[in-house]
């Protein structure tokens, strides 16, 4: 079954220790350089990857600052708006009421002169009518300052509406 051959062991233990030495003197110096290379590179990719977190955690921050300064901006600006809308429009209103007070008084005048000449108009045609019914009456022809005195007089009596 199992023989035990001390010459192979100890060929077999040669080659090892030649085979480690090479090994560690080639492949194991720069293997583990490699390794600690690859270790930092991911030490610093943590590294960048935690300061990116962080920046991105702060520019959250300021975006939700700004937001929000944004946000009272508008509220702002639109209470102002509103403002100077009730502003305009109490202006408008103003001005429509004060055309609207002027447009009744200048109807008012209007109405008072053209009553004021229809009046004057009336008594004209009242005192043609007086006279024509006195020259009817007296069947004579009155002279002008005779006239001129009969339509005062009839005037004063007339009544003053």
């Amino acid at each position: 079954m199992l023989d035990i051959n001390p010459g192979l062991i100890i060929w077999t233990l040669v080659t090892f220790a030649l085979l480690v030495l090479v090994l560690g003197r080639f492949a194991w110096k720069p293997l583990l350089q490699t390794l600690q290379t690859r270790e930092q590179e991911i030490a610093d990719a943590l590294r960048k990857a935690e300061e990116a977190k962080k920046d991105a955690e702060r520019m959250i921050q300021e975006n939700k600052a700004t937001m929000d300064k944004a946000a009272a901006e508008t509220a702002r600006l639109i209470a102002e708006g509103r403002a100077m809308a009730e502003q305009v429009k109490g202006d408008i209103v103003a001005r429509a009421n004060e055309s609207a007070r002027k447009m009744l008084e200048q109807a008012k005048d209007e109405i008072a002169r053209e009553k004021d000449a229809a009046v004057q108009q009336l008594r004209g045609e009242v005192a043609d009518l007086a006279v024509s019914a006195a020259e009817k009456i007296l069947d004579e022809t009155l002279d002008g300052a005779r006239q001129k005195k009969l339509i005062d007089k009839a005037l004063q009596q007339l009544p003053k509406n």
